[in-house]
């Protein structure tokens, strides 16, 4: 009965027991699976999966020193034919505990090699071309059995207790050690100056916000006395309207009442005195002619005429005064000033008819003599 049997993407499957192509003692499949005969054919299977080998080597460098490096390997058997082949002649019963020894003690004698022609500082300094040269170093070898390395790393170099590598870094460690030191300084100024501006700028910020809300609470303290001031100053204004109102109101009540005085007062009592001041004219006039015809023979008549007539005259004038709108301001002294001044008007009135008459007298005396 035939069998079908497929590989695992990371395995070779080895079938052995038939002829082989390319002169192999078995033929190797990967990648697919293939038929098999029972019985007459076997099947066996290489892992084709990375494998890891972890040495530590105790080497001697070109100085005599002793140093314990130690390392990783990384490795698998190769894709070639070839290779699968030579790998499972030597690795298929036990493949992962044989390939690592083995891998191990290649680079191991490579290792101690190569370091023995190195001195701890080009060790230290170029650690990846150590790695580097004996990666090369055994690549033929792990080729001759088959396998492949993916990286070999080296991970660690000590001296044990004799201080070489120490004292190597002695300087380096000094040097790093001040500049972490200046670095920490120069770092701490900044970190001292940056926080003095920090505290410079709230400073600043604080002051500007204090003459912010100075300014804010005088603009408010000024708006609050402005409006406190409001009512009482609305109220002075006002008054003073009002007085001002007043004071023009009296103004011209005085006008007015200036005006009714000059009508009602001072006009009537000038327009009187002038009648009183006639009327004495002609009281005057009449002692005059009196005194006159006294005086004349030739004249006693016309005289006698003039006195008989002067009554009327008065009477005539004092129904004139007794028709005025007259307002006396003195009293009794102002009627007394009054009457005076009438009997003074009537005098005068008398004296200027007696003068007249006079004068037509002579001239009527002076034609006659002509005549």
């Amino acid at each position: 009965m035939l069998g079908y049997h497929v590989p695992d993407p990371d395995e070779a499957m080895l079938v052995s027991g038939g002829k082989a192509r390319d002169n192999a003692p078995f033929r190797v499949i990967t990648g697919h699976g293939a038929w098999v005969m029972p019985f007459f054919r076997k099947v066996s299977y290489l892992s084709l999966a990375m494998y890891e080998a972890e040495i530590q080597e105790r080497c001697v460098t070109k100085q005599a020193i002793q140093l314990d490096v130690r390392a990783v390997i990384a490795f698998k058997v190769a894709n070639d034919t070839q290779s699968v082949v030579n790998a499972a002649q030597r690795f298929l019963s036990e493949q992962e505990r044989e390939m690592s020894v083995l891998t191990g003690r290649i680079f191991s004698g490579h290792l101690r090699s190569i370091v023995g022609s190195m001195t701890v500082e080009e060790i230290i300094r170029e650690r990846q071309k150590l790695a580097d040269e004996v990666l090369v170093a055994s690549k033929v070898e792990m080729s001759n059995i088959g396998l492949w390395v993916d990286s070999f790393q080296i991970q660690s170099i000590d001296d044990g207790n004799l201080g070489y590598i120490g004292a190597l870094a002695a300087p380096h460690n000094a040097a790093v050690q001040r500049d972490a030191q200046i670095a920490q300084a120069a770092a701490s100024q900044a970190a001292a100056e940056a926080e003095q501006a920090s505290r410079r700028k709230q400073a600043e910020y604080q002051r500007q916000t204090e003459i912010l809300q100075a300014e804010y609470q005088r603009d408010i303290d000024k708006a609050k006395a402005e409006a406190s001031q409001a009512g009482p100053l609305a109220e002075a204004i006002a008054l003073q309207e009002v007085l001002t109102a007043q004071a023009e109101r009296a103004r011209k009540e005085a006008q007015l009442r200036e005006q009714q005085l000059q009508t009602e007062v001072v006009k009537p009592a000038e327009a009187e005195a002038e009648r009183v001041r006639v009327l004495a004219q002609a009281e005057a006039d009449r002692t005059r002619i009196q005194a006159e015809a006294a005086a004349s023979n030739n004249r006693i008549a016309l005289d006698q005429l003039l006195i008989e007539q002067l009554p009327e005259i008065v009477k005539q004038a004092s129904i004139g005064l007794s028709h005025a709108n007259l307002t006396v301001l003195n009293g009794p002294d102002g009627v007394s000033e009054l009457v005076n001044g009438m009997v003074g008007q009537g005098l005068t009135v008398f004296n200027s008819l007696q003068k007249a008459l006079s004068s037509t007298g002579e001239s009527t005396d002076n034609e006659t003599r002509d005549s």
